[in-house]
């Protein structure tokens, strides 16, 4: 089965992306780290139950790299928005065995003493424009990031996923969470986040 990971938020510029989580969800973000291997940088909100979000952007200071980034970051534009779902499995390559090409080849990644597995399709893109979740499988002894959070108060109600093929995407992902909602519409996502400050939303 898969459950939910962590939500991304896109932005062209990390102080900016970080900037507008703050001002929508009236939270402070903490700070993230780098991924050297697709040149990106990342802010961090804990929500609780083994969930995150973060704000992830290309790194100015990155050394350069030869290839696509991720989250389809290469061809990103204009304001910050949700822009990627992340779903987490104990088996990645049973799951990978019934997913569709699109997700993409499993890539080993690590930063400091977390290690993990993640689905990047080689040109960068978010599979189905993000509808269908990248799939990522944490190391046996890694420490799940979520837990190394402070507790911003914030939890998610609601994830909408939207996308024209939404029931074929729904009944391909074995997912084990009721706070994901599919939706036929253009691709997009919005959700609904319980805040110190009352009910917020992300989209």
């Amino acid at each position: 089965m898969l459950t939910l990971d962590h939500l991304a938020v896109v932005a062209e510029d990390l102080a900016t992306g970080t900037a507008w989580v703050e001002a929508a969800l009236g939270v402070t973000m903490q700070p993230g780290g780098r991924h050297v291997r697709y040149g990106t940088h990342n802010t961090l909100l804990g929500l609780g139950d083994d969930l995150y979000l973060e704000v992830i952007a290309k790194d100015p200071a990155a050394a350069p790299y030869d290839g696509p980034t991720w989250f389809g970051l290469d061809d990103f534009t204009g304001a910050p928005r949700l822009g990627n779902w992340i779903c987490q499995t104990d088996d990645l390559d049973a799951l990978l065995r019934d997913a569709p090409p699109a997700v993409g080849l499993p890539r080993d990644l690590s930063r400091g003493d977390l290690t993990w597995r993640i689905t990047v399709p080689d040109d960068g893109s978010k599979p189905y424009d993000g509808a269908y979740p990248t799939l990522i499988q944490w190391a046996a002894g890694t420490h799940h990031p979520a837990r190394r959070l402070a507790d911003s108060g914030c939890r998610l109600v609601e994830l909408t996923v939207s996308h024209p093929q939404a029931d074929d995407l729904r009944a391909m992902l074995p997912l084990a969470d009721d706070r994901v909602v599919f939706r036929a519409g253009p691709a997009g996502f919005s959700a609904v986040f319980d805040t110190p400050q009352g009910r917020r939303s992300l989209g």
